[in-house]
């Protein structure tokens, strides 16, 4: 049985950062709960506090990327008062910073270009998350229209966005440009795309994000 260590030095960050260490020292998953608690001097009873499972951590590593993007954006005294479109931005542009802090662990556990969608069951709490938050924006622009015509799905906004971000995610994995100047590049361009969309305004920011993925892919 495992040597205990002081409860209250166990949360759910510790267990997530013990477990990505783990994955990158080993590149490879733990096998059972039982040696990955062994291993790291806690107690099964610990990790279960948090997690019943191996794929429920793993779920809540993208939870906490999440969850920790909305800190910081909230941390930002302007950002209250950011556009919509300003907040989708930033966002993104935040979400992807905590990614790059943790490539080797996304990239290994993504399994390099293997296709994301086999691993939807690994993102699925966090899209869910992600398209709440899409869908928020766009209820908060429609709070402010008058007209019901002028109004927006929140429903499809918010599953164009998880789609947007399924794309980023793809584009960032094989993006090698310095600082991933590159995945900046494409989040601007993607999300001027969706929001002239929603307003009705589409052709040149369509245009202009086709040039840029082709230029990136053909050229």
């Amino acid at each position: 049985m495992a040597t205990k260590t002081s409860t209250s030095k166990i949360t759910d960050d510790k267990i997530i950062e013990l477990y990505m260490d783990f994955v990158l020292e080993h590149e490879s998953f733990p096998k059972s709960v039982y040696k990955f608690c062994k291993e790291n001097k806690i107690k099964e009873d610990e990790f279960y506090a948090f997690f019943g499972s191996f794929e429920a951590l793993q779920k809540g590593i993208w939870n906490k990327f999440h969850a920790n993007t909305l800190n910081l954006l909230n941390k930002n005294k302007e950002y209250g008062s950011f556009s919509n479109k300003d907040k989708m931005l930033t966002y993104f542009y935040t979400f992807f910073e905590l990614l790059t802090l943790n490539r080797s662990y996304v990239l290994f556990t993504l399994d390099g270009n293997r296709k994301i969608l086999d691993k939807m069951g690994e993102l699925k709490e966090l899209r869910a998350h992600l398209k709440e938050f899409a869908g928020e924006l766009i209820e908060e622009s429609n709070a402010d229209k008058t007209l019901k015509i002028t109004k927006q799905s929140p429903r499809i906004f918010s599953e164009g966005a998880w789609v947007q971000f399924l794309f980023l995610l793809k584009f960032w994995m094989n993006d090698s440009s310095p600082e991933f100047e590159k995945t900046d590049l494409a989040i601007e361009k993607s999300v001027t795309t969706i929001f002239d969309v929603f307003d009705n305004t589409p052709l040149d920011s369509i245009i202009d994000l086709g040039k840029f993925l082709y230029k990136e892919n053909f050229a």
